[in-house]
């Protein structure tokens, strides 16, 4: 059995970093289980940092080439494929096999509702140690090293093969634990205690609502929510805008900040609205902020820059 889990972070993410890009995927959440320790509550409709768990999750596999979301039917942020195990509630197993049903890709990524800080990027890893180490799958460990199947990167026909023997051997799948898949696959691991954390109780979920909260995590996880919610899938370097945002508060008045920026996406959606047109836009606009800093300035205005502010 392949096993990188002795390999530190560190050393871990810089390999992975080196690697060529990561295969195309599919996709399979199992959002249908009972959830027993959360008094039996709707855990993947549950809302962190304004957004349904299992919404959090889709915007992590956005890149799948498609997301099979296995569970009875619910409006989701974005678009799935939805099937259900036979009979409904008949455990990890039986409803990992009905997801797989629906992919064609050579590589799955299986994962469970309840992943509030997984992100495209742990994904990429996982896809990426897949390929390199020739394993069955690539699955991520937690904080006490323990293996989380339900995140992970499998090669689909591997998952096909097991899951058959299995069936052939318990008749059925029907109430198997997934230790009994993953214990014949030839795996390799990556450690991540943050993107492993999973809300399995109401003390976990508190944990996940402060966590989002802190800072360094705050601003990330709030233009992530606002993307969702406005369905833009735009990856623009906040550090431009909020550079942009500071040069027009600084060298015209403060509520110029939030109306600029705002102008600049509205030009960059005008245009050809990617990254580019946002960067263009706000190179512009940061440079005319400039131009009335240093005219405050040759006219020795005291009050300068900041003086017109109607905040």
């Amino acid at each position: 059995m392949t096993d990188n889990a002795t390999a530190g972070p560190a050393a871990t993410t810089a390999a992975l970093g080196a690697a060529a890009a990561p295969p195309p995927y599919d996709a399979v959440v199992l959002a249908g289980g009972a959830a027993r320790r959360l008094g039996g509550a709707d855990k993947p409709g549950v809302r962190i940092g304004g957004r349904a768990l299992l919404d959090r999750v889709l915007t992590a596999c956005a890149d799948a080439r498609r997301t099979v979301v296995v569970a009875a039917p619910r409006s989701t942020a974005r678009p799935v494929r939805w099937a259900r195990e036979e009979p409904p509630g008949a455990g990890p197993v039986a409803a990992l096999a009905a997801g797989l049903r629906h992919i064609t890709a050579a590589h799955a990524v299986v994962l469970s509702a309840d992943l509030p800080f997984l992100r495209a990027a742990t994904l990429r890893r996982l896809l990426t140690a897949l390929g390199e180490s020739g394993a069955d799958g690539a699955l991520l460990t937690d904080a006490d090293g323990r293996d989380q199947p339900l995140v992970a990167a499998y090669r689909t026909a591997a998952l096909r093969r097991e899951l058959d023997a299995l069936a052939a051997t318990h008749d059925g799948l029907t109430g198997l634990p997934l230790r009994r898949l993953t214990g014949a696959l030839r795996l390799t691991r990556v450690p991540d205690p943050h993107a492993s954390f999973d809300c399995d109780t109401w003390d976990d979920i508190v944990n996940a609502r402060a966590r989002i909260r802190e800072h360094g995590h705050v601003l990330d996880e709030w233009i992530s929510a606002v993307k969702d919610e406005l369905g833009i899938d735009l990856d623009v370097d906040t550090n431009v805008l909020l550079d942009l945002a500071r040069d027009a508060a600084h060298g015209v008045a403060r509520p110029a900040a939030p109306l600029t920026t705002f102008l600049v996406g509205y030009a960059a959606a005008r245009g050809e609205g990617g990254p580019e047109a946002v960067a263009e836009a706000a190179r512009k606009a940061a440079a005319l902020a400039l131009r009335w800093e240093e005219e405050a300035a040759e006219a020795g205005e005291s009050g300068g820059p900041s003086a017109p502010d109607a905040g």
